[in-house]
């Protein structure tokens, strides 16, 4: 097992020391720790020691894997916003490869109660570039919102996809 195999299982270790020493190590990692990216979104849940680790490994990490869309996909809905952000901001990270994710983005445009969340859902809706019907309408709405930075990033997301 490599260290970063190790230190995904040690996130999950019932010890909090442990999760946030293992944390720690895959923000030291930096862009190595991309297989951990769906660990450490969930991580976003975790105690503060380890949340801090966590959200600084994120901030450092490209797109993840691929093979994480499913499981990102699921955490855009978490109830715990921090969880929903990184989700919705990795699958950002990915462009157009996440295509897919158009659906799953668009919901928590419209539904998500954190407007962190919400901004981050009008700014990778851009970055993924998929222009339905339904994004399209979303971010038209987003627009018009009073939320002053939710409605820049909606508005500059609609250019984006009217560009291409």
């Amino acid at each position: 097992m490599s260290d970063h195999d190790q230190w995904c299982q040690d996130l999950k270790n019932q010890d909090v020391n442990v999760r946030a020493s293992a944390a720690e190590k895959l923000c030291t990692a930096g862009a190595d720790a991309v297989d951990a990216a769906v660990e450490l979104v969930k991580a976003c849940g975790d105690a503060e020691s380890v949340r801090t680790w966590a959200v600084a490994a994120l901030e450092e990490l490209g797109p993840p894997p691929l093979a994480a869309i499913g499981s990102l996909n699921e955490l855009v809905s978490s109830t715990n916003s921090l969880i929903a952000y990184w989700a919705v901001t990795l699958i950002g990270r990915l462009g157009s490869e996440a295509a897919e994710s158009h659906g799953v983005l668009v919901a928590a445009l419209i539904e998500s109660q954190d407007d962190a969340v919400r901004e981050r859902a009008a700014w990778a809706l851009g970055k993924v570039g998929t222009s339905s019907d339904s994004v399209l309408k979303a971010l038209d709405k987003a627009a018009l919102d009073k939320n002053v930075r939710l409605s820049r990033l909606a508005k500059e997301s609609l250019e984006l996809l009217r560009k291409s």
